[in-house]
């Protein structure tokens, strides 16, 4: 274990005892004077949580619920524009509309690729968020998108429709990086994970909503002119005018605040949300300290400031953070996932499923399942945690996409129609694995392992990051498709097989840790093994707490 993790522990480990000492006394609780003696550290909120662990289906928590729910719409919007250009490439009235060949070209990749492109651009704005709060640039963002969908719904041309498609990605872009860096930072440690990670599983409810109203209108609209895809065009805007009604009525980020000196208002949302309203509780005091100690003796920032990157490299542990951030944020766009979500209807034309409505409805099908394993794995990362989660998940996408593969080169080279099924379902066994480890962590996970100082411009890192790698791949994905067949399959079952080793040596454990406390992780000459350490030393704090309990 490392020399500091350990260390800690020594020094904590008296004041540990002191603690349950007083528990014990009392006979049940922690109070406040219990925790002003303790520093800040994972072993005293580990100690806390033992004996005072708030009840989530509190007041506060339900509150914090319906806000998160609110900020959740957030990320439909990129699911709701990943699933429509897939859907309504498949609309004969669209791709004659435009003049675009059936199996696509350059210019049906230019339409997917812009989205990727716009996402890269507005990612360069996300250090806004340390300028007016994240809940502004969030409202921006949603009003933007809203004036998007309208240009694109509108288009008369192919060269307006990529422009309104470039300005909606840009301003899609400043929502969706900010509501995950919000959540992350409004959200209690213990169950970070599945209210956080439950942000990015309404990218499934965006494409459930989009195939289902491409489906719709195609039944009942095909013979209307264009109707049958500018209706799902103009849907794309119901749910960010949403958002933008309600994101003014709600607080802004406690790291947010503390960073710009309004303590008192940051220690009211940490008492609303995270302890039910209970200003007494231990858990107020130490997240206040923790919070506090990241900003003492840094000077204000400045406009200055704003634009200095320094401070995602200025230390080994910033390098190491920023590392983590880019590598899976490639990783949640380069893993044989966009491929399969972007292409499905031409993949599915390659085994011989052509009749459109059937092409719309495996797509809705494809969205409902991604949906519900992404919600199970949301939580499932707060109880499993994350590097066991993406480990498991990684492998079984390496061996789905083998196996689809295999079949898909059954089908072409022998014409095998079982093997054409195989391949199918195992598109959809794909689906599942990565909805259910990739999908909750995708811009939860670039978000928690960095510092508060460095999180806007590290998500920033983020979306330039997976707008490149989403880029390469919606722009070279039906190239490589027409070209070389399964044999791109192929090529993600070794890449995937990387990006499973890169994990187990480097990915470090944030389950149930604030983010102040991945701190002191991160300085440690290994952060992967001091965070596993710093685990089973929290689980055994708990477990011993709840063993204290029974004997009561």
């Amino acid at each position: 274990m490392p020399d500091q993790v350990r260390d800690t522990r020594t020094s904590l480990a008296s004041k540990i005892r002191l603690s349950h000492e007083k528990m014990d006394k009392k006979g049940q609780e922690m109070s406040l004077e219990d925790v002003e003696g303790l520093e800040p550290s994972l072993e005293t909120y580990a100690t806390i949580l033992a004996k005072n662990k708030p009840n989530p289906l509190g007041s506060g928590y339900i509150k914090l619920y319906l806000l998160a729910g609110m900020i959740f719409l957030c990320s439909t919007m990129n699911g709701f524009d990943s699933s429509l250009m897939g859907s309504i490439n498949a609309l004969p009235n669209y791709t004659n509309y435009f003049g675009l060949p059936k199996n696509g070209d350059a210019s049906t990749g230019i339409i997917f690729a812009i989205f990727q492109v716009g996402q890269m651009c507005g990612a360069l704005f996300v250090w806004m968020t340390d300028w007016y709060g994240r809940t502004w640039h969030i409202f921006f963002g949603c009003l933007g998108v809203c004036i998007g969908t309208i240009i694109t719904a509108l288009s008369t041309n192919l060269p307006m429709f990529i422009g309104g498609r470039f300005l909606l990605s840009f301003l899609t872009t400043c929502a969706h990086t900010a509501a995950p860096l919000y959540l992350v930072e409004i959200s209690p440690a213990t169950y970070r994970g599945t209210i956080a990670g439950a942000y990015n599983t309404f990218y499934n409810v965006g494409s459930i909503l989009a195939t289902s109203s491409v489906y719709a209108c195609h039944l009942h609209l095909a013979d209307n002119g264009d109707l049958d895809w500018r209706i799902p065009l103009w849907l794309q805007m119901v749910c960010p005018g949403m958002v933008c009604l309600f994101i003014k009525f709600f607080p802004e980020s406690p790291r947010y605040l503390v960073a710009n000196d309004q303590y008192e208002k940051a220690r009211e949302i940490i008492t609303r949300y995270h302890v039910n309203g209970d200003s007494t509780h231990p858990l107020v005091t130490l997240q206040m300290k923790e919070m506090l100690g990241t900003v003492q003796g840094v000077p204000k920032a400045t406009w200055k400031d704003l634009f200095d990157l320094k401070v995602l490299v200025e230390t080994r542990s910033s390098r190491y953070r920023l590392m983590l951030n880019v590598a899976f944020s490639w990783f949640g766009q380069f893993s044989g996932n966009n491929i399969i979500s972007y292409y499905l209807p031409l993949m599915l034309d390659g085994i011989g499923i052509t009749d459109t409505n059937m092409k719309l409805i495996l797509n809705i099908v494809y969205s409902v399942i991604g949906w519900v394993f992404s919600v199970a794995g949301a939580r499932l990362h707060d109880v499993v945690g994350r590097r066991k989660m993406l480990l498991g998940s990684t492998l079984g996408m390496t061996i789905c996409l083998a196996l689809v593969a295999a079949g898909a080169a059954g089908k072409v080279e022998y014409g095998n129609s079982a093997a054409a099924t195989m391949s199918i379902v195992f598109i959809f066994v794909f689906g599942a694995i990565f909805a259910t480890g990739y999908t909750p962590m995708q811009p939860i996970y670039p978000a928690e392992v960095v510092s508060n100082k460095m999180r806007a411009k590290a998500m920033g890192t983020f979306k330039l990051t997976a707008g490149a790698a989403g880029f390469l791949n919606t722009f070279v994905g039906p190239i490589a498709l027409s070209s070389i067949g399964y044999w791109f399959y192929v090529f993600f079952v070794f890449w995937d097989a990387f990006e499973m080793g890169f994990m187990y040596f480097f990915f470090v454990e944030t389950k149930g840790m604030t983010l102040e406390e991945l701190d002191a992780i991160f300085e440690t000459k290994n952060p992967r093994k001091a965070s596993i350490e710093a685990k089973k030393l929290q689980r055994r704090i708990i477990k011993q707490g709840e063993n204290e309990d029974a004997k009561v």
